[in-house]
């Protein structure tokens, strides 16, 4: 690739600014104003690409010349498509049991893919062994400042389209990065006080169990269907911002978490991952409400901003498989 060309790629981030759209449909079931801010619309399929991208262009400059990434979600399309357009080769490395769909969408993006292990911690151990090479980096998928630094842009552009501060913000939590990009920028623009309701689903629960502990917990197991909140334990990171910010920790049900899914693709034509369903699911499954009711947010909210957070691992037959096995019609 010409060297000017990687020069100007490197200047300009690759995240999209994305809309903020405000929802009929789910204003009428939370009884105030709900926006969403759509990050399935980015150009790597969720919010990722915001800290990926910036961190991979922060290693470019400094010299890298290879970038290897264990994640076959969303942060390995992210950093496949950030590796693409600063034209340095990439290799995500990911568990044995992958789906070809996410295998042929990390070729698309020019990925080297390399299938190893049962589980992600095992993808992730021969992640590490190639980095070890000269000019080799392994990307983070979640626990890295420069990660929350990028992430930090999101509350950025919801300061530009909203003037004021919304009643409370609503994402959900897998690894923590989203949470401690979300917390940076909300300092950053001076709205420390908005509430942030971190939503993850049974089974996925690293974060509840570790605000619950006072400490980080390591979960035996990931055996909630959403996938891409699969973390076992949280980022430091995000445990640190409840002792600086407002953040509402809650945990809600796979049947909710897919139940929202579908609501919100009858609502709004959009098909979301079941980890975008558990923060989808606040509203639909009426919690926004009961925490209103406890007394633990306002009785009475400006407007919600809902953090839509991506869809690559999901399509309409994958949505009906995920019902039927949780016996939902």
């Amino acid at each position: 690739m010409d060297s000017s060309l990687t020069g100007c790629a490197r200047a300009e981030h690759f995240h999209a600014a994305t809309p903020l759209l405000e929802s009929w449909a789910l204003s009428q079931v939370a009884g105030t104003t709900v926006f969403l801010k759509c990050e399935n619309v980015q150009p790597a399929g969720s919010f990722k690409i915001r800290g990926i991208g910036h961190f991979c262009q922060e290693m470019a400059k400094k010299g890298c010349r290879h970038l290897v990434c264990s994640s076959g979600g969303n942060a390995g399309i992210a950093a496949a498509y950030a590796a693409r357009k600063l034209g340095i080769p990439a290799t995500i490395v990911l568990p044995e049991g992958t789906s070809l769909q996410v295998v042929r969408r990390l070729q698309g993006e020019g990925a080297e893919v390399q299938l190893t292990g049962k589980v992600w911690d095992e993808a992730s151990l021969k992640a590490q062994e190639l980095a070890t090479r000269a000019g080799w980096v392994n990307v983070p998928p979640f626990d890295h400042p420069l990660i929350w630094e990028g992430h930090a842009s999101l509350v950025r552009e919801l300061k530009a389209a909203l003037g004021t501060p919304p009643g409370a913000l609503v994402l959900a939590v897998g690894g923590g990065g989203l949470l401690a990009g979300v917390s940076a920028g909300l300092a950053e623009v001076g709205w420390q006080h908005v509430p942030i309701i971190a939503v993850e689903t049974q089974g996925a629960h690293c974060f509840n169990a570790a605000v619950k502990a006072g400490r980080l917990v390591t979960l035996p197991d990931i055996t909630s269907v959403a996938k891409s909140l699969g973390a076992k334990t949280v980022a430091a990171r995000a445990l640190a911002c409840t002792q600086e910010l407002e953040i509402i920790s809650e945990v809600v049900e796979d049947v909710q978490a897919v139940s929202a899914v579908q609501q919100f693709l009858d609502d709004e034509r959009m098909l979301v991952e079941p980890a975008c369903g558990a923060a989808l699911a606040v509203i639909y499954s009426g919690l926004l409400g009961r925490l209103q009711a406890e007394g633990r947010l306002r009785p009475s909210l400006a407007s919600v901003v809902v953090i839509v957070c991506g869809g690559n691992s999901i399509d309409g037959g994958g949505l009906q498989a995920l019902k039927a096995r949780l016996g939902q019609s």
